[in-house]
């Protein structure tokens, strides 16, 4: 690969984790904790693994990203809008 070629791949990536926003990675506690603070939460969940099962949760609050991953699924209430969606990538 040439320098020119990687230089553009390192700026598409660049590129991509800005558009992406803030993103805060947090434990599954205080992700249910921010939950009970969002009035309509509207959460993204993902569940996947290779040997173990992962659940993932993204929820938007005053303008952050807050994730979580946990092994143990995270009850929602009812009120709680849920998308579910193949995948989740977060930036790292």
């Amino acid at each position: 690969m040439s320098a020119a070629a990687g230089a553009a791949i390192a700026a598409a990536i660049a590129n991509a984790i800005k558009a992406s926003g803030v993103v805060v990675r947090v434990e599954p506690e205080d992700f249910e904790k921010i939950l009970g603070k969002v009035e309509k939460p509207l959460v993204i969940y993902s569940k996947g693994g290779l040997f173990t099962t992962k659940h993932r949760y993204l929820v938007s609050y005053k303008g952050f990203a807050f994730y979580t991953q946990t092994s143990n699924e995270i009850l929602l209430s009812s009120s709680v809008e849920v998308i579910t969606s193949r995948s989740i990538w977060i930036p790292s």
